[in-house]
């Protein structure tokens, strides 16, 4: 049995990124915490969290409607989650937090 990608370090850099998620009438701001996706394709399954990698920086309100929410569709969740993903990863690099190792 293959077990999920962890990576504590990487879970700790998010907290520095504020929500990207950003559901409109729910976002709180700030900085948020790691939401990790909810899709199967990601890890997700069986009682297992997704691969670290694949994180989104979410407020907490945000993150619980992502998780818990009825507004939105599994399919609408995916979109929203995948724009705070694409978000994240992009302003992780762009502060410096991730870099190519030499």
């Amino acid at each position: 049995m293959h077990s999920n990608y962890r990576e504590r370090a990487l879970l700790d850099l998010v907290y520095q990124v504020e929500c990207t998620v950003q559901i409109e009438s729910c976002c709180e701001g700030g900085f948020g915490e790691p939401a990790h996706s909810n899709q199967t394709r990601h890890g997700k399954g069986g009682g297992l969290k997704a691969h670290d990698c694949f994180v989104a920086s979410a407020c907490r309100s945000c993150h619980r409607e992502l998780d818990q929410g009825r507004r939105f569709t599994r399919e609408e969740k995916a979109e929203i989650w995948l724009r705070g993903h694409e978000r994240t990863m992009l302003a992780l690099w762009q502060m410096g937090l991730i870099q190519v190792a030499a």
